[in-house]
């Protein structure tokens, strides 16, 4: 037997950012010098140490070790329990290497941090807003949002008012904000207002965010219609004392001549029509002389077959539509090569077509690297957008001819990451709208 080992507090507790130590006794049960090297095993091995974690020991001398346990304060590391060893490896008898185990229990925080997307927005009857929620904490967290201005005057519309986050994850919420009554013209109104995120059990966070109201008439309506009213006027006062007088001469003397053309017309075909009325007489009295020489009374009108009117048939189904919204986001992890995408698509389902009125490029935060958005056809990939993560937080695309995907074309979001590590993977997205036929 190479060696023992026997742990101190083989069940330990500790909270995120904090440190919690054991002792491991570790003796020498074999029959020479041996070298001992000690680690620690399992899911606790990242954020442990052991002091020190190596010893020298002559037959059955034995030493305490110090294991110490130090799990950050981040998302990554869940609350809850987690096993772990410590292993004790002789270099002179590698068969008698041991192991003692033990459990750690991590303790659970909460931190939730909230922001309004974009932070401001200028509409005449109302703007949409995006929520992120980010769940920095180590637990499952549920929340609830609500919004509210000073004066109270605003009406707000959550898509959800209740979300559930995991650790380390972002939920958008879509926020719709309306005025109480629009104005035709006027100077633009700020409409501050503040969104109040409440987790469960913890403490509310808040995130601003201002509505700017606008008239409904653009401001070059006016001057545009002067414009015009003063063009209208010049082609009136043209019409009466240039061209209405030209216009009425030639009318006189083109009426005149076309009257007397039509007289002529008219003489003409009243002789065709006495030509006509003859010959039409005369081939009568010739069909009722050969009706008779077969015996037949012309006087009898002849029996006719009713024949049924031919059935239209009912026209073909109208395809059911139905509004269509989905977010596309992508989970890129940094990469140092910025020719490597990372790839989310979205396929449009068999028998379906999809029609796009609506594309919302989203970048919460402030991400650096690059986005593209892809259409895959069965002819092949078409590149629609391609922007530079640190320009924008978002960008509205908006076609009122909408973008047509058949069935089994794909619209891909691809992302490459070159954010600082301290920040982590690149979380963009792309929000589409419209409706889905079929």
């Amino acid at each position: 037997m190479g060696a023992s080992a026997t742990m101190s507090t083989p069940t330990l507790a500790v909270q995120a950012g904090a440190t919690v130590t054991t002792t491991v006794v570790i003796r020498n049960a074999g029959a020479v010098v041996d070298h001992f090297t000690v680690d620690v095993i399992g899911p606790p091995a990242p954020w442990a140490t052991v002091t020190p974690d190596a010893v020298n020991l002559l037959p059955d001398e034995s030493t305490t070790v110090t294991v110490s346990f130090t799990p950050p304060r981040t998302a990554e590391v869940t609350a809850g329990v987690v096993p772990f060893g410590v292993r004790v490896f002789a270099q002179e008898d590698p068969e008698g290497s041991v192991m003692t185990e033990g459990q750690l229990e991590v303790g659970a925080f909460g931190e939730i941090t909230a922001e309004v997307v974009p932070t401001k927005v200028e509409g005449a009857s109302g703007a949409t807003f995006e929520v992120a929620v980010d769940n920095r904490g180590n637990q499952s967290t549920p929340v609830v949002l609500t919004a509210v201005d000073q004066e109270a005057d605003l009406s707000f519309a959550f898509r959800h008012t209740e979300v559930t986050l995991e650790p380390g994850t972002t939920a958008y919420v879509r926020l719709r904000v309306k005025p109480p009554r629009r104005f035709l013209r006027g100077q633009p109104v700020r409409r501050p207002f503040t969104v109040t995120v409440t987790p469960v059990g913890g403490t509310p966070v808040t995130a601003d965010g201002t509505f700017v109201q606008r008239q409904l008439l653009p401001k070059w309506v006016i001057p545009a219609l002067a414009v015009l009213l003063a063009f209208l006027l010049a082609i009136i006062a043209l019409w009466f004392t240039v061209f209405k007088p030209a216009v009425r001469s030639a009318a006189s003397d083109a009426a005149a001549k076309q009257a007397a053309e039509v007289k002529q017309v008219a003489q003409a075909a009243q002789q065709d029509a006495g030509a006509a009325k003859q010959q039409a007489g005369e081939a009568k009295t010739g069909s009722d002389r050969a009706l008779r020489a077969q015996g037949v009374d012309p006087a009898q009108p002849p029996a006719s077959d009713p024949v049924a009117a031919p059935k239209t048939p009912p026209p073909p189904p109208a395809p059911a539509v139905t509004p269509f919204d989905r977010r596309i986001a992508a989970d890129a992890p940094i990469d140092a090569d910025v020719r490597r995408f990372r790839e989310v698509d979205f396929v449009v389902p068999d028998n379906k077509t999809l029609q796009v009125t609506d594309l919302i490029l989203q970048n919460p935060r402030a991400d650096v690297g690059t986005m593209r958005v892809i259409r895959r056809t069965a002819d092949g990939r078409t590149l629609m957008f391609e922007f530079g993560l640190g320009n924008f937080r978002d960008l509205d695309h908006h076609w009122v001819q909408p973008l047509t995907y058949t069935e089994g074309e794909s619209i891909i979001l691809a992302v490459s990451c070159q954010n600082p590590p301290e920040k982590g993977n690149c979380t963009p997205a792309i929000a589409l709208s419209g409706r889905m036929e079929g």
